[in-house]
């Protein structure tokens, strides 16, 4: 078994239910934060997934809430999915028939760059890496199946 875990069907992987971990990091100031919570991919009308993200966010000692929701929407081939916000924007593109992606989005002058890696059915990781004259961030994510 190789390093990362090829996904010929992106959308059929991620649906389900998934216990999410995340470190947040401020490589400008050391400040470090923590989500914890779940991400369900639901069935969304018309094709693709809803990704619905909800949890608890601690920054610099306060927890407070937190949700984001995203649309993964097909992609040319089943291994693809175009990911966008909320209100149709897109994010970027997803292709994990390797099991691992790379993939830039530009924020007004901050630039995101994000890897996403599978290692087996049950868990896989993204790493995003956010530079800029706003940001200075780095924020890994750990996935864990619940279902």
């Amino acid at each position: 078994m190789g390093e990362f875990w090829p996904v010929p069907d992106v959308l059929a992987h991620l649906a389900g239910r998934w216990r999410v971990e995340r470190d947040v990091r401020d490589l400008a100031n050391g400040d470090e934060g923590h989500f914890t919570g779940v991400t369900v991919f639901g069935p969304l009308d018309g094709g693709g997934l809803l990704h619905e993200e909800s949890g608890t966010f601690t920054w610099r000692g306060v927890a407070r809430p937190a949700t984001r929701t995203l649309r993964f929407l097909p992609g040319p081939t089943p291994s693809r999915a175009d990911v966008r916000f909320a209100d149709g924007r897109l994010f970027h593109e997803l292709d994990l028939a390797t099991g691992r992606y790379v993939t830039d989005h530009p924020c007004a002058a901050d630039l995101y760059r994000g890897e996403f890696t599978v290692r087996d059915a049950g868990h896989w990781h993204t790493r995003w890496r956010v530079g800029g004259p706003a940001k200075d961030l780095l924020l890994t994510t750990g996935y864990v199946r619940e279902d």
